[in-house]
């Protein structure tokens, strides 16, 4: 089960964090986007071009050290048709890499139109007599805010392709709470939301005691992160929030077991833009988020503990 995957990939690197590739020009040094502006121009080609040679460098630097990368499919929609490639090119590249990716798409529909995004990303297309995997994400999130209609079509996918997913619950975003804290018969609406993922991933059982069925639960909520944990044993937590929206170790303790499970902590910016936080060289921008991710790491685990995997 594709989210097995990742826990094997936590437990070998010691370090439960994703580094989010969610790529805008300005966070691109200047010598990348001269050289792919002048080759290609000042075009959506020239701008997707330049995030593609951007990320390529995170990832050289922190495939080691990092398990995953989150890429937002916004991001690289944003550029039209090249920006769009450069999401496959970077999903292509950090699977070379050995790096789990996790496809930010938020995707919600119903149906067969669910269908059709499940099969581009978590599966495959068939043209003719031939077969094709559209993109390369190892998970994707999404909306569940729909119901079952709209994550059904996703489990049989995932299990025929061993891939996840990460259902949206209780979000890292202020206004969060004007939908999710609202209560159903005395119960948070983040909570029924997790609950369904827990029967939802009964279908997908892992072997470490987490299901293909994630959760998205903000670090920016503590208290709920730790509620969370205890009343969804077998949910795995992507936990945005961390860093950039003020979030620390601290805050994130509570989403994890005792065998240092349960959760992959996200940062975007942070790493990202380590080198404009240091104002190094431009050119060291890799090299500064080498650095960051480790002192993530470091910090995170401060308060995980020894990650191991008990079957």
């Amino acid at each position: 089960m594709s989210l097995d995957r990742l826990i094997e990939k936590i437990e070998q690197t010691q370090n439960p964090t994703v580094a989010g590739l969610d790529p805008k020009l300005d966070y691109v040094p200047e010598y990348i986007k001269e050289k792919c502006f002048d080759k290609y121009g000042e075009t959506l080609k020239g701008a997707a071009k330049a995030l593609l040679e951007f990320n390529k460098g995170l990832i050289d630097a922190l495939y080691d050290i990092v398990p995953a990368i989150k890429p937002q499919a916004a991001y690289y929609e944003m550029y039209g048709p090249a920006g769009v490639k450069t999401l496959y090119k970077t999903q292509e590249y950090a699977r070379s890499k050995g790096m789990y990716v996790i496809t930010d798409g938020k995707r919600n529909d119903i149906g067969t139109t669910m269908e059709a995004y499940a099969a581009a990303h978590l599966g495959k297309v068939k043209v003719g007599s031939a077969e094709f995997e559209p993109f390369l994400g190892d998970a994707l999130t999404v909306n569940g805010y729909l119901g079952s209609d709209g994550i059904k079509p996703l489990l049989n996918i995932c299990r025929e392709n061993d891939k996840g997913i990460f259902v949206l619950a209780k979000t890292s975003n202020p206004s969060s709470g004007e939908l999710q804290d609202k209560l159903i018969d005395g119960m948070p609406i983040y909570e029924v939301m997790g609950h369904m993922c827990e029967n939802w991933g009964r279908e997908l059982p892992g072997v470490y005691g987490y299901s293909g069925v994630g959760a998205v639960v903000g670090a920016t909520y503590p208290a709920m992160l730790t509620e969370l944990r205890e009343k969804l044993p077998t949910t795995f937590f992507l936990i945005p929030g961390y860093g950039a929206q003020g979030a620390g170790a601290k805050d994130i303790a509570g989403a994890f077991d005792k065998n240092g499970l349960g959760g992959i902590v996200n940062s975007s910016r942070g790493i990202m833009c380590a080198y404009q936080k240091e104002k190094c060289d431009e050119r060291q921008y890799a090299e500064a988020a080498r650095r960051e991710a480790i002192r993530m790491r470091d910090d995170i685990m401060s308060v995980v503990g020894k990650i191991s995997i008990n079957k």
